[in-house]
């Protein structure tokens, strides 16, 4: 697999190496070695996944509080998506990026966003479905929202129409976010990333 660095630090795009013959495909769409050479730390597995949407849905842009914040790999197994990956660390020379990569079942590409960033996307077909392997459990109480279509932001999603859930329509701009000290600090994620280490069990500990 080829893994690729985007423009957002902590963000990577993953493009497997598929082996197709007349009875189908196979392929290696997560490798925990080749992932950890790439990021610097292995990641660990603790929820898995999966996500169903019509045409036209937007989801996101979400994010967790940092530590233990949640790291994520995510991929494409049916139908297609722009995963978009938003820069929310306060500090980031990149605050308030965002970055979009196509995910289909086609090239069967996945993108890896570590603690801190936010993470969303546009399904472009019906049935689009997603599959997550994420580095900590849902918790309810450290997990936040930024408005989609806030204009600050301006992510430009493939829909005429976006279709939000209630939580997210409800959930503050950007701006609004940062007053309410509810972002990520840039300086706390890069040390919370640099303290997994190569056993990558720092995310019991904290910081």
């Amino acid at each position: 697999m080829k893994i690729r660095e985007l423009s957002i630090e902590g963000a990577w795009e993953i493009t497997p190496q598929q082996h197709g013959d007349p009875r189908g495909m196979f392929m290696e769409w997560y490798r925990f070695d080749k992932l950890a050479e790439a990021v610097g730390h292995p990641m660990r597995l603790a929820q898995a996944n999966l996500s169903v949407s019509a045409r036209g849905v937007v989801r996101g842009i979400h994010f967790a509080d940092v530590p233990p914040g949640q790291a994520k790999y995510v991929t494409c197994v049916r139908g297609a998506v722009l995963d978009v990956i938003v820069d929310l660390r306060v500090g980031s020379p990149t605050f308030g990026r965002w970055e979009g990569v196509r995910l289909d079942d086609t090239d069967r590409r996945a993108v890896y966003l570590s603690e801190g960033l936010g993470h969303g996307f546009c399904a472009l077909t019906d049935d689009a479905t997603l599959s997550y392997l994420c580095s900590a459990s849902y918790n309810p109480t450290g997990e936040h929202a930024v408005h989609p279509l806030d204009e600050e932001l301006g992510v430009e999603w493939p829909a005429d129409v976006p279709l939000l859930s209630a939580r997210d329509d409800a959930a503050p701009t950007l701006a609004q976010a940062r007053e309410r000290g509810l972002l990520p600090e840039y300086d706390n994620c890069r040390r919370f990333v640099a303290s997994l280490g190569p056993d990558g069990m720092s995310h019991s500990t904290g910081m």
